[in-house]
């Protein structure tokens, strides 16, 4: 008997830590979430003309745009996880369920370029990272082709946050994007377009948020348990064995050079990009240092 109670204990005491694990977890993630930041936008330089609606559109096809928030931008399902739970991207077109009538371009260009809402909450799952540096030319015609999308009414669903999510939030393991950028310091310096690693770098800010910032691959924080670690694209990863041709048909084909099939995790707009785009970023992985897979 004196060993069944001590057990019975021990069980009540494992359940109340565990009860107070959860509040804590749930405390802490929500306080995460609640995080408001002043971005005071600075006054807009005169891009070099209107807004190229064509560039516009690559640019939301080929950085990642369409898919959280669908090819129509009138939001879609980004994620559907019991871990990570149910995350989707809102409507940004006028329809129903969209923005709302008072959202500007200016309020636009604070979500995309800094990951901040109009009353400053930090934006969830916005991978503003990937944008803080867009030049000017580039961010005008991103914005000007989103507000120039047909209105669709779709309502989008309510973030439904999993204990996973919960957990990566609380310990700092997932962070908002707004926390991560310097926001008084962002000044997009303009980017020539060319073959050069330059430019290869600039279009190749968007896979930082899988590859890491230094493009060593490894574990994707932001994903479901099922996802596997993103490739390391340093030379000590397999890309060391590619050529030019190998690394362009993978990406428009979605099959490596042995025949094997690229994961489905990995998005296949960066298939959209252009050879001069395509080709700069190889130039510009071409560079990098080797660095062993998820090394910081």
């Amino acid at each position: 008997m004196r060993a069944l109670r001590v057990l019975l204990r021990l069980l009540v005491g494992l359940a109340f830590l565990a009860a107070v694990l959860a509040a804590f977890v749930s405390w802490r993630s929500a306080a995460v979430l609640g995080q408001r930041f002043a971005v005071e936008l600075p006054p807009a330089a005169a891009p070099a003309a209107a807004p190229d609606l064509a560039n516009g559109r690559h640019l939301a096809a080929t950085r990642g745009c369409f898919n959280c928030h669908g090819e129509d931008l009138g939001g879609a399902v980004v994620i559907d996880d019991g871990a990570m739970g149910l995350i989707s991207g809102p409507n940004l077109t006028r329809g129903q369920g969209g923005l709302p009538a008072g959202f500007s371009t200016a309020d636009l260009e604070r979500a995309i370029r800094h990951g901040v809402a109009p009353d400053g909450r930090g934006l969830f799952l916005m991978p503003s990272q990937d944008y803080a540096h867009l030049t000017v030319d580039d961010m005008t015609d991103l914005v000007g082709y989103v507000a120039s999308v047909p209105p669709v009414d779709r309502t989008g669903v309510p973030l439904r946050l999993g204990p996973l999510t919960r957990a990566l939030l609380a310990t700092g393991k997932m962070r908002l994007a707004a926390a991560e950028i310097d926001h008084a310091a962002l000044r997009p310096d303009a980017v020539a377009r060319g073959l050069t690693p330059a430019y290869g770098r600039y279009v190749a800010v968007t896979c930082t948020g899988c590859h890491g910032a230094r493009f060593s691959g490894g574990r994707i924080a932001a994903g479901p348990p099922s996802w596997p670690p993103a490739a390391n694209l340093t030379p000590a990863g397999d890309l060391a064995k590619w050529t030019e041709a190998d690394f362009i048909a993978t990406l428009r084909t979605g099959r490596k050079p042995d025949g094997t099939a690229v994961n489905p995790v990995m998005p296949r707009n960066f298939g959209l990009l252009d050879d001069t785009e395509l080709k700069a970023v190889w130039s510009y992985l071409r560079t990098l240092p080797p660095v062993a897979t998820g090394g910081h």
